[in-house]
């Protein structure tokens, strides 16, 4: 009889710890209201090139990462600056994506924006834009010493005559033959 009331003690106080644990997983709604607050930063440059499932994995990972610092989804949602802590996380989301892959140029640089721009030809292959992108990305990591370093650029980066925008050329001129040619204007006094 003692060990059956002592097995129910201890059955009793697992479930007991294990339904405090499962109160500490944020529900599916809770995750979809992080979600949403995610969407608002859609419009920043990496973000924006991104597909809709990639944008959606995206944001799983932002809130799979303030889910594991905030367990208790109401501990999170008291936080008096929570917006900036989400754009926090979107950032460091961001930089740990172009950190694990140097590929993703060309979601921050699509193809059709440096058409546009005559950065490259228009009507190149698949190969072709791979083997831009690839240069480009040894560029930036030649160049900037971090990926922090470089999110800065990107973030600070306002003219045509960039540096971003010189490693793009060059990287073009070397593919495909381009001569970049600058117009000068002399003034004669």
């Amino acid at each position: 009889m003692k060990r059956v009331i002592l097995s129910i003690a201890v059955i009793a106080s697992i479930v007991a710890i294990t339904s405090c644990a499962n109160d500490k997983k944020w529900n599916h709604k809770e995750r979809e209201k992080v979600r949403n607050e995610v969407r608002a930063y859609r419009e920043r440059a990496y973000l924006r090139n991104l597909e809709e499932l990639e944008f959606d994995q995206f944001s799983n990972d932002v809130v799979d990462a303030i889910e594991i610092d905030y367990p208790v989804y109401t501990a999170f949602i008291e936080l008096p600056g929570r917006g900036d802590t989400v754009e926090v996380y979107v950032v460091s989301t961001i930089v740990s994506e172009l950190h694990a892959d140097a590929h993703n140029m060309r979601k921050i640089y699509p193809y059709k924006t440096l058409v546009r721009e005559g950065i490259l030809p228009p009507d190149l292959d698949r190969q072709a834009q791979r083997a831009f992108y690839e240069c480009f990305a040894n560029k930036v990591n030649n160049t900037y010493p971090s990926t922090t370093a470089f999110v800065n650029a990107v973030l600070a980066d306002t003219t045509s005559t960039s540096q971003i925008a010189q490693l793009q050329s060059q990287c073009a001129e070397g593919l495909f033959d381009w001569i970049v040619e600058v117009d000068e204007v002399v003034f004669y006094d």
